[in-house]
C-alpha cells in the first residue's frame, strides 16, 4: 500500500515536472508569449510612472478677460499667475475670443473680471470673479480653481483688515481666520496623481500581462494541436491536476520575480508613496498571482487564436481598471457592476495592494481582500482543471476520429490494390 502510493507520488512529480519544464520550454521559444511575460511588464511600468513622475500639473495655461483695469483687478491676476500651478498665458479683450482659445485647447481656463470689479468693492458691496474652467480634465480644473479660491480668499482678507481698523495684528489675524485648521494630506502628502494611480495599474498590469501570455500560449498550442501531447499524461483525473499544477508552476515561477520588480522596484526609482512591508506583500501577491494565473487558464478555452486573446484583454482593461474601485467610488457603482467585480482578481488585488503600499495597513486590515484572492484561486484552479480535462478529452476524441479515418483509408487503399491484383 505504502509502495503503491509513493510510486504514484513520484508519478505525479514526474509527470508535474515534465510538464512544468515543457511549459517553461515553450514560453522562452515563443517570442509573443516570452514579450508578454518579460518585456511588457519591464518597460510598460517604466514608461507609465516616467509620464506621471511629476506627480501634479503645474504651469496651466489660463486666459484673462479684463474689462476692470483696476488696481485690483491687476493684484489678483498677480497673485494668479504667482501660483507654481497656473500661469496668465493670454490677455483677451471679450469672452468670445477666450472662449475659442479654450476649444482650441491653447489655454484650459478663463478668467473674468467685469468692468465694475472694484467699483462695487469700494461701495462695499459684493463684487465677482468669473472663473472657468476646462472640465475635460479634471487636473487642469482643479490647479486652476483651487488657485483662484486660494488668491480670492487671500484679497477678502485684506479687505477685511482694511476696513476694521484693528490696531494689534492678532486681532487681524481672529478676524480673517476665526476658525483656524490644519490641512494634513492622508496617504498622498504630495497630493500626486503617479501615488495615487501607479500602485493599481502595477497590479492591473500584473494580471493583464498573465491573460495575454497565458491566452497567446493555449491559441498557439489550440493552432497546432499540442494538447494530443498532454493526453499520456492524463491517463486518469489525477492527471489534470499534474497538467495544471506544472503549468502553474511555471507561469508563478516568473511572475514571483516580475511581480517584485513591480511593486518594489518601480515605486522605489520614481519616488511614489510605499509603506509596504515585506509579510504582508508576501502575503497578499501568492494568493494573487495564483489566481490571476487560474483565471487565465480558465478563460484559455475562449481563445481559439493567438490574435484572439489581444482583442479579448484590450477590451478588458479599462472596465476592469474601472471596477477596482480606484477612478470611481465602489459605493457609487450599479450593484451588477459590483457583482462582476468580485469575480475578477484585479479587483480584490488592487485594493488590498494600495491599502498595504500606500496606507500603511497591515494584512489583517485586509482580510477581506486577502481571503477573496485565496477563495478565488481555489475557485478558478477547480474551473481550469475542468475546462483542461474537457479540452485533453476533445483532444483525445479527435485524435482517435483522425486514427479511424487513417484506419478506414489504409483499409480501401488495400482492398483496392487486392480488387486491382485480381486476375
Amino acid at each position: 500500500m505504502k509502495e503503491t502510493l509513493l510510486h504514484r507520488i513520484k508519478e505525479g512529480l514526474r509527470d508535474m515536472c515534465y510538464i512544468w519544464a515543457k511549459e517553461m520550454r515553450s514560453t522562452i521559444t515563443d517570442e509573443g508569449v516570452l514579450i508578454f511575460f518579460i518585456l511588457v511588464p519591464i518597460l510598460y511600468p517604466l514608461l507609465y510612472s516616467w509620464a506621471y513622475s511629476s506627480e501634479v500639473v503645474r504651469e496651466v495655461p489660463v486666459a484673462v478677460v479684463d474689462l476692470s483695469h483696476s488696481h485690483q483687478s491687476r493684484q489678483f491676476i498677480r497673485e494668479f499667475d504667482a501660483s507654481p500651478d497656473t500661469k496668465v498665458a493670454y490677455y483677451c479683450t471679450s469672452l468670445d475670443e477666450a472662449r475659442q482659445l479654450v476649444g482650441k485647447q491653447v489655454v484650459h481656463g478663463v478668467l473674468y473680471f467685469p468692468t465694475d470689479f472694484q467699483t462695487r468693492t469700494l461701495r462695499m458691496e459684493q463684487s465677482h470673479v468669473g472663473v472657468y474652467c476646462d472640465m475635460a480634465l479634471m487636473l487642469t480644473y482643479k490647479a486652476i480653481y483651487q488657485t483662484a479660491q486660494a488668491v480670492a480668499s487671500h484679497m477678502n482678507g485684506e479687505v477685511q483688515i482694511a476696513l476694521s481698523g484693528n490696531p494689534t495684528d492678532r486681532e487681524d489675524e481672529i478676524l480673517t481666520e476665526p476658525l483656524a485648521f490644519e490641512e494634513v494630506p492622508m496617504f498622498n502628502p504630495t497630493g500626486g496623481y503617479g501615488s495615487f494611480l501607479i500602485p493599481g495599474v502595477l497590479m492591473l498590469i500584473i494580471q493583464q500581462t498573465l491573460l495575454l501570455g497565458i491566452g497567446l500560449a493555449a491559441g498557439t498550442a489550440r493552432e497546432s494541436n499540442r494538447y494530443q501531447d498532454l493526453v499520456p499524461v492524463s491517463r486518469h483525473y489525477n492527471g489534470i491536476f499534474r497538467i495544471v499544477l506544472g503549468k502553474s508552476l511555471a507561469y508563478f515561477m516568473i511572475y514571483a520575480v516580475i511581480s517584485a520588480y513591480l511593486t518594489l522596484v518601480v515605486p522605489r526609482i520614481f519616488g511614489f508613496t510605499s509603506l509596504l512591508s515585506g509579510g504582508s506583500l508576501l502575503a497578499l501577491m501568492v494568493p494573487y498571482i495564483l489566481s490571476c494565473i487560474f483565471f487565465g487558464m480558465m478563460l484559455s478555452c475562449l481563445v481559439r487564436y493567438r490574435e484572439n486573446v489581444l482583442l479579448l484583454v484590450v477590451f478588458t482593461t479599462v472596465p476592469f481598471l474601472f471596477l477596482t474601485g480606484m477612478s470611481w467610488p465602489q459605493s457609487s457603482m450599479p450593484g451588477v457592476w459590483r457583482g462582476i467585480a468580485t469575480l475578477i482578481p484585479s479587483t480584490f488585488g488592487v485594493r488590498g495592494f494600495v491599502r498595504l503600499n500606500t496606507m500603511g495597513a497591515t494584512l489583517s486590515d485586509i482580510r477581506l481582500e486577502y481571503q477573496a484572492l485565496w477563495l478565488q484561486t481555489a475557485v478558478y484552479f477547480l474551473a481550469t482543471c475542468a475546462v483542461y480535462r474537457f479540452q485533453i478529452i476533445s483532444a483525445h476524441r479527435h485524435a482517435n476520429d483522425r486514427i479511424q479515418v487513417l484506419k478506414e483509408k489504409a483499409k480501401a487503399a488495400r482492398m483496392r490494390k487486392e480488387a486491382q491484383a485480381k486476375p
